[in-house]
């Protein structure tokens, strides 16, 4: 035991990882003991934690640490290069494939491939990766021979996979290949007292760095700091401090009530950022418009699948198993005996549904109508996001809260490219 935890410091000082939190110390152990093997490593984690830096300790522990690694985000690559990317293509198949080209498979073999926000990658794009898996090979586009590739894929995911296999969204057979070991980073909320240490070494980082003193906080600034939850973990809280370096040079030490004044203060809602006053900024009520619509949206769902079981009462167990997505988070209905209430609705007949056709009707003009001003709405925050950003779709997604891919997406369904 004792030799695995100087084990762990060692790594920990390698690759400049801070923290002594239990869930940490796991994480770290996990992947100190897959990264010998060829085992596929699947990571979650919140956005910010610090997925990456797994992958680079399983590369650089692993027999393939001579070798190239790669990194790429699946999010930020169109549905349409994707599979030129990552296995390349040839001359001409394609408009634009002016050359042939080799793909990251290709380029990284020997090495280790680090697939991140892989719950964003299209499904056809899954079924040559989980070829690549299985049988260690893959076809280039627009070519008919199969080439060899020898690479270690690493995967990391911030959202519930399980959710994207259930919604048709994921491979099931993907999912339990990449599964083989997994490794949970926990945020910093989960951390305790690491988040006072990681302050510690940001605010020495950017001392040197400014050429600033370096700034402390006072006790009550340090219970502000464990109570906040940090959705942007530890990015947020190197940018944070960074903040407060540049911003408050004269303080040496900075008290709660300065800290507060640093902290957004509605972390719960989407991420959309308001900035300064501006005809161009997305505004506080234009948040709670997305908020809403979501909500809406979900509404609107609900409709459209009640309406599908009166219209197919026979098959209204397997439309409630598809839309089990729009029920999550909500706790099973009990009666006062505490027994789950099971309704069993393969023995409904379509004689016991009796509903008018004027009704049905209402029902489908309002769902209609609701998508209608949630597309528009959606449309309307979209080339907001364009406009406040130069059009440069990086930070418009990041202030809308989605991937590029899906702002990609949303951009040619709203013919906004012009």
């Amino acid at each position: 035991m004792a030799n695995t935890e100087a084990e762990i410091q060692s790594i920990k000082q390698r690759f400049g990882i801070i923290g002594n939190a239990p869930l940490l110390n796991h994480a770290l152990h996990v992947a100190m003991q897959v990264a010998p093997t060829d085992m596929s490593v699947l990571i979650t984690g919140e956005s910010g934690s610090g997925k990456e830096s797994f992958s680079k300790i399983i590369h650089n522990l692993s027999h393939r640490k001579h070798g190239q690694f790669i990194a790429i985000n699946c999010g930020s690559i169109p549905e349409g290069t994707i599979d030129s990317e990552l296995f390349g293509h040839e001359k001409g198949s394609f408009t634009g494939a002016h050359e042939a080209r080799k793909g990251y498979f290709e380029v990284t073999n020997g090495g280790t491939i680090f697939l991140d926000e892989i719950g964003e990658m299209p499904m056809g794009t899954q079924a040559r990766l989980l070829r690549v898996l299985e049988y260690g090979e893959f076809i280039k586009v627009g070519s008919s021979k199969v080439q060899k590739a020898d690479v270690r894929v690493v995967t990391a995911t911030n959202v519930n996979l399980l959710n994207k296999v259930a919604e048709g969204k994921f491979r099931e057979d993907l999912y339990y290949r990449l599964n083989s070991v997994p490794i949970y980073v926990p945020p910093l909320r989960e951390r305790g007292r690491d988040v006072e240490l990681l302050f510690r070494k940001f605010a020495t980082d950017f001392a040197d760095k400014y050429k600033v003193k370096p700034i402390s906080l006072t006790e009550d600034a340090k219970a502000v700091l464990l109570n906040y939850r940090f959705p942007g973990n530890i990015r947020q809280l190197k940018n944070l401090v960074e903040q407060i370096s540049v911003l408050s040079p004269n303080e040496k030490e900075i008290n709660g009530a300065i800290l507060e004044s640093y902290l957004p203060k509605d972390s719960a809602l989407p991420a959309l950022v308001s900035g300064q006053n501006g005809k161009d900024n997305i505004s506080e009520r234009e948040i709670l418009y997305k908020v809403l619509f979501d909500l809406k949206k979900d509404l609107t769902d609900v409709k459209k699948m009640v309406l599908e079981m009166i219209s197919n009462p026979g098959q209204a167990q397997q439309i409630l198993k598809n839309n089990t997505h729009l029920f999550e988070g909500i706790e099973e209905a009990k009666p006062e005996n505490d027994q789950p209430v099971v309704l069993n609705l393969n023995q409904a007949q379509p004689s016991t549904v009796q509903v008018r056709a004027e009704e049905v009707q209402d029902i489908t003009h309002e769902a209609e109508d609701d998508s209608l001003s949630i597309q528009k709405k959606e449309k309307e925050l979209i080339m907001r996001a364009l406009s406040k950003n130069k059009n440069k779709r990086k930070y418009a997604a990041k202030d809308l809260g989605i991937s590029e891919r899906t702002l990609y997406r949303k951009i040619k369904e709203y013919d906004l490219e012009n």
